[in-house]
């Protein structure tokens, strides 16, 4: 079967976009992403919604042809560019860098991939999509990178109405800028503990 996790930056109040649909406020450096590159790699499928999708789109099919760019941001580039992507999107009709559209069929599409195939598939989001993802029970596994920053407002990246009850702590690794990445497992239900029944 195939598993899904959900690579999403927060804020230490729980927003993964702030005011105005904010996005340009996590610190991503190189010391936050270079442990997970070997990770990346080993994806066969990335996904974005639309407009995190633009954001990857605009930087990363050039960044290896700039001198002056570091040798990590070089090989994170060639990863972005060789992997498959799925970006989700209403208005987006097509997308280049080994790139398809998906448009209205997003859960249709993820659960015949998770049923029918043993892919890796990393989703990025951004919050509309990750929380259409949990709303379905289409995520498998949370790499949470929380910044130590209050944003005040915006879009929760957890959904008011989604049970969190049965993400299983795998383990949590802290960075020099203060981002506390957080690995979590989905248990299935079905593994899960009930409550006792009083007799």
């Amino acid at each position: 079967m195939g598993n899904v996790t959900l690579w999403m930056q927060m804020s230490l109040d729980g927003f993964a976009e702030g005011p105005d649909e904010g996005i340009h406020w996590p610190v991503v450096d190189e010391e936050l992403c270079g442990s997970f590159l070997d990770e990346l790699r080993s994806a066969d499928l990335f996904l974005y919604g639309r407009r995190t999708y633009e954001i990857m789109a605009n930087f990363w099919p050039t960044a290896d042809a700039d001198p002056a760019i570091s040798p990590f941001y070089v090989e994170f580039a060639r990863c972005w560019k060789s992997t498959p992507k799925l970006v989700f999107s209403r208005t987006l009709r097509t997308a280049g860098w080994n790139t398809r559209v998906v448009g209205t069929s997003l859960v249709e599409e993820i659960t015949a991939l998770r049923e029918r195939s043993d892919r890796n598939m990393v989703l990025f989001g951004g919050a509309e999509t990750a929380s259409t993802f949990m709303k379905h029970h289409l995520i498998d596994e949370y790499r949470l990178f929380v910044h130590p920053l209050l944003l005040g407002g915006g879009v929760p990246l957890f959904p008011a109405t989604v049970d969190t009850s049965g993400l299983q702590l795998v383990d949590i690794a802290t960075f020099d800028s203060a981002v506390v990445q957080m690995h979590y497992q989905q248990v299935p239900v079905s593994s899960r503990c009930m409550p006792a029944v009083a007799s």
